[in-house]
């Protein structure tokens, strides 16, 4: 993209700035292309697929995770689609509005909220996914099957590495204390 460096460029950067030291950079060029790759990737399918059905990536992981799972509470909705319940309440209220989504009560417990899809958003879903898929294809254009296989084998083993060990490392980290309460980024002047 222009104006932007290329991953080539900034790892190159990353390693005359780190390539003396004992860091272990396989590791962090995993993370650190994670992290570009999620973001390159996104970008792209919110500016082509999605942009001309009007969703956010945010909006189409929650239809997703809904026409999955079925309808499913909405703490587990948002767990499942990486984003904290307040989100999860503005999005849902917007894919409501435009006649997507519906809320209901949970049958035997009033404090929950239960997600399914209306008619319109299962159209959707099933109009969007074949060119969402698509573009995945596109992306990953230059891995063959193979390689789509060992990367998702991959990345699957580093999402179950943070589930099923993540926590325990976090307290190890704080030596037993709660984390610190997340900010915003702004500070008071």
């Amino acid at each position: 993209m222009p104006g932007q460096r290329s991953i080539t460029e900034a790892e190159k950067l990353a390693e005359a700035k780190l390539g003396g030291s004992s860091f272990r950079h396989d590791q962090m060029a995993v993370v650190a292309n994670i992290y570009r790759a999620a973001s390159a990737v996104r970008q792209h399918l919110e500016n082509s697929v999605l942009r001309g059905v009007d969703l956010t990536w945010t909006a189409f992981v929650v239809l997703w995770v809904v026409w999955i799972w079925g309808e499913s509470e909405t703490r587990h909705v948002a767990e499942e689609a990486g984003i904290s319940k307040g989100t999860l309440t503005g999005v849902a209220r917007t894919l409501e509005r435009r006649g997507l989504v519906q809320r209901a009560d949970h049958p035997t417990d009033g404090r929950l909220v239960l997600l399914s899809l209306t008619d319109e958003g299962e159209q959707l879903m099933q109009r969007v996914f074949p060119a969402f898929n698509e573009e995945e294809a596109f992306v990953t254009g230059q891995l063959s099957d193979a390689d789509c296989r060992t990367v998702a084998d991959g990345l699957r083993r580093v999402v179950l590495q943070v589930e099923e060990k993540g926590e325990e490392r976090r307290r190890d980290l704080l030596e037993g204390a709660a984390p610190a309460p997340r900010r915003s980024g702004r500070r008071k002047a």
